[in-house]
């Protein structure tokens, strides 16, 4: 065990590392950055959240006795009525799923084409780029539905972006310091998007109940058997997501 005690730290950076068990007693977190980071478990007692953003998964969070977590979730699927069709359960859930996404894509890039090219590979708050978003959309395909599911071991492009926090994976591309422009990267996307398309356009309720076959050549995702829900959902679920997060971003840089 470490003990800081009475110590300036600010400006420290600590990247995977363990903290868990650990405990802080008058500490100064002001400003700080999280990411990637998990609080299960956690109890905060004492603390002041002002001007405080989260963004993750809640479940079970209590604040001050009360459970926030359904609070969150219903003003979520006000704000956005389309979210609750992105959790589908079957074959034609599924495709409702994809057409909504599509369509909300394609207002999104119709945003991004209005303005000034460079803005889209600057980062908002340290996150991804608009491009950046899209490289990593196409990488989420590429694994889940490529790779995990039509059991291509290597579907990988070389404007493929994994997650940050992902390790290196035989084979798995992780260019960060390409800069192609949005029209490069749009053929990409619409090459996985139709492929997805084309995949749910003919799949029964049978098929995704199933299991994948698994890969066993050395990639990502490991080489195991994965529900075919697990595969087809992870893609909608990142689909969902990252259009958010693009458009929270993009509507900074619009006010630059």
């Amino acid at each position: 065990m470490v003990e800081f005690a009475h110590k300036d730290l600010q400006g420290s950076r600590f990247e995977d590392v363990h903290l868990g068990d650990s405990r802080f007693d008058n500490v100064h977190l002001g400003d700080t950055r999280f990411q990637n980071v998990w609080f299960g478990g956690a109890r905060l007692h004492g603390v002041g959240l002002v001007d405080v953003e989260i963004h993750g998964e809640v479940d079970n969070l209590r604040i001050n006795g009360v459970d926030i977590g359904p609070l969150v979730e219903a003003e979520l699927n006000r704000m956005h009525p389309d979210r609750t069709r992105m959790r589908p359960r079957d074959a034609a859930g599924f495709r409702e799923a994809w057409a909504i996404l599509e369509r909300r894509w394609a207002e999104t890039v119709d945003r991004a084409r209005a303005m000034d090219p460079a803005l889209l590979h600057e980062r908002v708050d340290e996150q991804w780029s608009f491009i950046e978003t899209l490289r990593h959309l196409v990488f989420a395909t590429d694994a889940w539905l490529y790779r995990a599911y039509l059991g291509e071991p290597r579907p990988w492009h070389p404007l493929d972006l994994p997650h940050d926090d992902m390790e290196d994976a035989p084979g798995v591309p992780r260019d960060r310091a390409v800069r192609p422009s949005l029209e490069e990267v749009l053929v990409l996307r619409a090459d996985r998007m139709g492929t997805m398309r084309r995949v749910l356009a003919d799949l029964t309720d049978e098929q995704l109940a199933g299991m994948t076959e698994p890969v066993t050549e050395p990639g990502y995702p490991e080489s195991e058997s994965f529900a075919v829900s697990r595969c087809l959902g992870a893609v909608v679920n990142e689909e969902w997501e990252h259009r958010l997060y693009a458009e929270r971003d993009l509507a900074v840089l619009s006010a630059r």
